[in-house]
């Protein structure tokens, strides 16, 4: 019974529209009170195994120079591994002294960095999964909006790195929704129709099919999309 416990501590994780799970932690830019600190922004909270390897080390960079993009949409980054602020700062340290990748280079890792030698931030957010690794975090990332809240959650094995596009776009989809009151379909970009709710009577979805003009387009009553300009989308979304 003592084992099964202990794995449901490790494993247990928070669902998307739970609190995001708060703590207190030493970073590479200094103690940080989590979510706390960083109320009215978007955060996103991701993991990574260990310092000094060479995936996590495409990530961060790749996150790195993407930082002022994230923060024109409100969104702070944080990440996390389970190693010590020491060896985080000689891993920070020697991405941007020494390692070049896909025209990176000198790359100045500026987003605080969590030290989680104990694992107590890894566990509450379910970072560790006992059946890829006991000692390492996978990669988890956590979207987490101005109020606190868990909005999305990707996982990614340890061999498999991120892709930030998808994350970005992820992001910027969850911003239209809250702006504008839609949905977004699948393989949705900003300045792709939108996705309305569908219609909660009779009447409003006999209105819809009856509706020749208009700004939606209706395939039936229940799937009606309409424009959203790009222009429009991104003035509402990044003046934050």
């Amino acid at each position: 019974m003592e084992t099964v416990q202990v794995q449901e501590q490790i494993t247990a994780m928070p669902r998307i529209g739970d609190k995001a799970p708060a703590f207190k932690a030493v970073t590479t830019q200094g103690n940080i009170n989590f979510p706390a600190d960083y109320k009215g922004k978007w955060v996103i909270l991701f993991s990574h195994p260990a310092d000094f390897t060479p995936v996590c080390t495409s990530e961060f960079m790749r996150f790195a120079t993407l930082e002022n993009k994230f923060g024109n949409a409100n969104c702070k980054l944080v990440g996390l591994s389970i190693d010590g602020l020491y060896s985080h700062i000689a891993w920070l340290r020697t991405i941007k002294d020494k390692i070049e990748f896909k025209g990176m280079k000198n790359v100045e890792v500026k987003f605080p960095l969590i030290e989680d030698i104990t694992m107590e931030v890894a566990k509450k957010y379910g970072m560790i999964q006992p059946g890829e690794s006991k000692t390492q975090a996978v990669r988890a990332v956590f979207f987490i909006d101005p109020k606190g809240m868990i909005r999305a959650i990707i996982y990614y094995p340890l061999s498999l790195g991120r892709n930030f596009d998808e994350i970005y776009r992820a992001l910027i989809a969850m911003q239209t929704s809250d702006a504008f009151k839609v949905a977004t379909p699948a393989d949705w970009n900003p300045g792709d129709d939108v996705i309305i709710s569908p219609a909660g009577s009779c009447g409003v979805a006999e209105e819809r099919m009856d509706k020749k003009d208009g700004e939606l387009q209706c395939g039936d009553w229940f799937f009606c999309t309409k424009k959203l300009a790009k222009e429009e989308l991104l003035h509402t979304v990044l003046k934050n």
